[in-house]
């Protein structure tokens, strides 16, 4: 289940599912999206706040509703990540959606919607999310990706090759996020499906022990068994205690995580929350090649 692509003159909603945003924060995202010919419309509790987040769980999830049942959304850009999507999921009614589904754009917590909609088969944007939208535009290559993933353009990836790649090549569905989160999902309704999928997964700001459970639980619960490939974006870890250390990176623990499987593997891709974050429609065709000299991966 594809959403429409988009064209100039549609209609791109933001909406916090997470963390409070302001005024000042949302602007430059707003410029830059009626610069590309599109019309902005703002969630009615954007700005609000409770404590951490962009307004009460109810608000929260009211905007999403609105936008979900408005057929005038073609996309709906994701203000900023956090935590908090999870909490309004569940308030949600995607009966209208899912009979005119429409984009969902972000990435980090916003890996809940990306998990959830798989159940469905329906596809979503992982990507930059309108809190770092800043003023460079399109000069920006995430800002750019994000219109190219929207406008159904092919999306077309060379990066360079990692000591713990195994090589290959896989075809299938594109799906994932962040490894937390997909790793929270489990044994719950939203929980991802990566059957003969191509799976890619992103960490920021945890303990390596942290990466090598994850794996570990996903791994026991099947999630990476029958993948077609697996790609590795930005892995960033918290410092282990000088007295304890873990002994390996988290590339490693990835790696010997997946040593008894034979799709391809691949680690650099420049996606999650590093200073490189370009787009990936996922729940659509790709194809990923895993070469000596570095690897591609295509987005159809």
């Amino acid at each position: 289940m594809i959403p429409t692509f988009l064209k100039e003159g549609d209609t791109i909603a933001i909406a916090a599912p997470a963390r409070k945003v302001t005024v000042q924060e949302m602007s430059p995202a707003v410029k830059f999206l009626e610069n590309q010919g599109f019309n902005v419309v703002l969630g009615e509790n954007l700005f609000a706040e409770n404590n951490r987040f962009a307004g009460t769980d109810e608000e929260r999830a009211a905007d999403f509703q609105q936008f979900f049942n408005d057929d005038n959304i073609r996309a709906i850009l994701c203000a900023r990540g956090g935590y908090g999507s999870v909490r309004i999921i569940d308030r949600l009614d995607f009966t209208h959606f899912l009979q005119n589904p429409k984009w969902i754009c972000g990435f980090s917590d916003v890996t809940v919607f990306h998990s959830h909609l798989s159940r469905f088969g329906c596809a979503s944007i992982h990507s930059t999310m309108a809190k770092l939208i800043q003023e460079d535009g399109l000069e920006n290559m995430n800002n750019r990706t994000l219109l190219q993933a929207l406008k159904g353009q092919l999306l077309a990836y060379s990066f360079p090759p990692h000591i713990s790649n195994r090589t290959g090549f896989a075809q299938g569905e594109l799906v994932g996020g962040n490894l937390s989160l997909i790793y929270a999902m489990l044994a719950s309704t939203s929980e991802m499906e990566t059957d003969g999928k191509i799976l890619f997964i992103e960490e920021v700001g945890e303990y390596l022990y942290h990466i090598e459970r994850m794996m570990i639980s996903l791994k026991r619960a099947g999630k990476l068994t029958h993948l077609a490939g697996l790609i590795v974006g930005d892995i960033s870890v918290k410092e282990e205690p000088a007295d304890i250390p873990f002994g390996r990176t988290a590339e490693q623990i990835i790696a010997d995580c997946m040593a008894e499987y034979d799709y391809p593997l691949c680690f650099n891709f420049p996606a999650g929350h590093g200073e490189n974050n370009v787009a990936l429609r996922f729940g659509t065709p790709a194809e990923l090649t895993v070469a000596e000299f570095g690897s591609t991966l295509l987005i159809r």
